[in-house]
């Protein structure tokens, strides 16, 4: 696609926009521009905020449930305090005899801590968040909503491992539940059941995240990287 398309495709997009119609930006074109600019570093300053102007107007318009992001962030901290103190006060007696709280306080760090690595990741390595939102495959599941100019202009690099960081801070905290339950002598059925759990994180990275979610989007940013790369050797 070369910029005169990328022009064509973006302008569609945002008068779209303008009459109020759906949209359906895979439809349209605009993520075959946005590919297309990625390969082109000097492309994504030239298109950088007209794209996030589109990607923002289009995630506000089919996401009803959003928050300001301190918001979100201030929600999902203070779930994972949360579920820290439980995991600890279900270590201790008499609660460790039943171990209900350290399960519960593993699965609310599990979700909670998801976002919160790709916030700090994406923060560390120059990717902006604007909106905190709940959506996703199930109404309840939380997200950060990048902001689109700041991610396109950060190295493709950055953005893969951005993308990877949610992925692995879920694995982390499972496995981890799992070793704690089973160092501290929790019952057997709790260390089963994370031990379960962690399983579950695995193969839904297996056989989801690499088909729709992070992993899927590592993959694509590290084979632009590639692409660039190669380029350059050129």
């Amino acid at each position: 696609m070369d910029a005169e398309q990328i022009d064509r495709t973006l302008a569609a997009c945002e008068q779209a926009l303008r009459n109020g119609e759906p949209i359906d930006l895979r439809a349209l074109g605009f993520w075959r521009a946005v590919a297309a600019v990625k390969r082109n570093l000097a492309w994504t300053e030239v298109y950088g905020d007209r794209i996030a102007e589109i990607d923002r107007q289009a995630f506000e318009r089919s996401v009803r449930l959003r928050f300001p992001l301190f918001v979100g962030l201030a929600a999902l901290a203070l779930g994972a305090l949360v579920g820290l103190i439980l995991a600890i006060v279900g270590l201790r007696p008499p609660h460790r005899k039943s171990g209900g709280l350290f399960v519960l306080g593993s699965l609310i760090l599990i979700v909670t801590t998801h976002d919160l690595a790709h916030y700090a990741v994406g923060q560390a390595l120059g990717i902006r968040f604007s909106q905190a939102f709940l959506g996703g495959k199930g109404l309840i599941e939380p997200g950060l909503k990048v902001d689109y100019a700041s991610y396109l202009r950060a190295p493709a690099q950055s953005r893969a491992l951005m993308h990877a960081s949610g992925a692995v801070a879920t694995k982390l905290v499972a496995i981890l539940g799992f070793l704690v339950a089973l160092l501290a002598r929790l019952p057997a059925r709790v260390s089963v059941l994370l031990a379960g759990i962690a399983s579950l994180t695995i193969l839904i990275d297996v056989f989801f995240s690499t088909r729709y979610s992070d992993w899927k989007r590592f993959s694509r940013e590290i084979r632009v990287a590639n692409a660039l790369q190669q380029d350059f050797r050129r």
